[in-house]
């Protein structure tokens, strides 16, 4: 298996789970500075990871 490819759906999964967390404190927010400064940390995060991760798996190629 490919270490690269284990790579970046690693950080694809980090990601998704960034944003699901992300979406789970904007659905339970009270619009306290706290609040919104973690939404932002997680969801950067989130993103970062997620995009990473897919363009690591995508720019690797198949070798076999």
């Amino acid at each position: 298996m490919n270490l690269k490819r284990f790579f970046g759906g690693l950080l694809t999964i980090l990601g998704i789970v960034g944003l699901i967390y992300t979406a789970v404190i904007f659905a339970g927010t009270s619009g306290e500075t706290r609040d919104i400064k973690s939404l932002i940390i997680y969801g950067i995060l989130g993103i970062v990871f997620f995009m990473s991760g897919i363009s690591l798996v995508r720019a690797t190629k198949d070798e076999g």
